[in-house]
């Protein structure tokens, strides 16, 4: 079982994502008023929350850009719509199936191919998103907000 640690969206593709605690999920499309929303197979990203705090705590010649510009690194700067507590969503197989409450989720892409370093990585140094992060098309929709539930079926 994993813990929904923040819901991110951003109006625009390419930048981070700010938590806004909630938000509605619709079927075959994604996040309500999220610019990565459509029918695609990336209708939401997801990204573990220990691979945030093992970015964090990286050791600080890692991390000389990020520490050298005094951003703290928040929920949504790797362009990820959900944050998962407890759960390695990487290490997960393409179609497997995440539900919390009524809202069933389909991993569909495990990472993604970044071109020219977008405006995420140029701020933060670096992305983990490409590595880290999973994509998820919407099988059932409906309200999602930080510390609901969310298991693997």
């Amino acid at each position: 079982m994993g813990v929904v640690r923040a819901v991110c969206l951003s109006a625009e593709k390419g930048t981070a994502k700010k938590d806004t605690g909630q938000a509605e999920l619709i079927t075959a499309h994604g996040i309500k008023g999220d610019a990565h929303a459509g029918n695609t197979h990336r209708q939401v990203s997801l990204l573990s929350f220990q691979k945030i705090e093992a970015f964090r705590n990286q050791e600080p010649a890692v991390c000389e850009k990020i520490n050298s510009t005094g951003k703290q690194i928040n929920f949504g700067d790797f362009g990820e719509n959900l944050v998962i507590d407890g759960i390695d969503l990487a290490a997960l197989p393409v179609g497997t199936k995440l539900r919390s409450g009524e809202i069933l989720l389909e991993i569909s892409q495990i990472g993604k191919e970044c071109h020219n370093y977008c405006s995420i990585y140029k701020t933060m140094g670096d992305c983990i998103m490409p590595r880290e992060g999973v994509f998820a098309k919407v099988l059932q929709g409906g309200l999602i907000k930080n510390g609901d539930e969310i298991h693997v079926e």
